[in-house]
């Protein structure tokens, strides 16, 4: 198997083949250096599947200066990083249902930064705009990344 990495596109969906941490994290650095600084991404995938690892990469390439700061925020629920815009760090992991994430008020954010939401698939609606990041485990620890400009 080759080490190089494949990204194509289709239909709206860009797949990116991520082989290590590195490879995740500087995928998302450069899709986050093309940010105005409004976005709203959508992370979903597995435990363990890469998520915050994703997360990194975007605080990289919106120039915060320290991304061993970034971590999963799923005890304090949200986690606020400032590089070039702010970035709102969200995790509805330990969130049960949508009245307790609506009581989290995630949606002041939007349009102050740019705002990352760990376990998306547990929102109780997506909003206009946003950049759904599916990341799905395969074998030898490969992801695919698939990020879906959602409108």
């Amino acid at each position: 198997m080759s080490n190089k990495r494949m990204k194509y596109s289709e239909k709206d969906v860009e797949t990116f083949i991520s082989r290590s941490e590195a490879e995740t994290i500087h995928f998302a650095r450069d899709l986050a250096r093309t940010f105005k600084g409004d976005e709203v991404l959508l992370l979903e995938g597995e435990l363990g599947a890469g998520k915050t690892v994703f997360a990194k990469g975007v605080a990289l390439g919106l120039k915060f200066s320290d991304i061993t700061q970034v971590c999963s925020p799923s005890y304090t629920l949200v986690n606020i990083y400032v590089g070039r815009v702010p970035i709102y760090h969200i995790d509805l992991y330990r969130l049960e249902n949508s009245d307790e994430i609506s009581d989290l008020g995630w949606e002041d954010f939007l349009g102050e930064g740019v705002v990352i939401v760990e376990w998306a698939e547990k929102l109780p609606f997506r909003p206009n705009h946003a950049l759904r990041v599916k990341i799905a485990v395969g074998e030898e620890d490969i992801r695919t990344i698939e990020v879906k400009k959602l409108s």
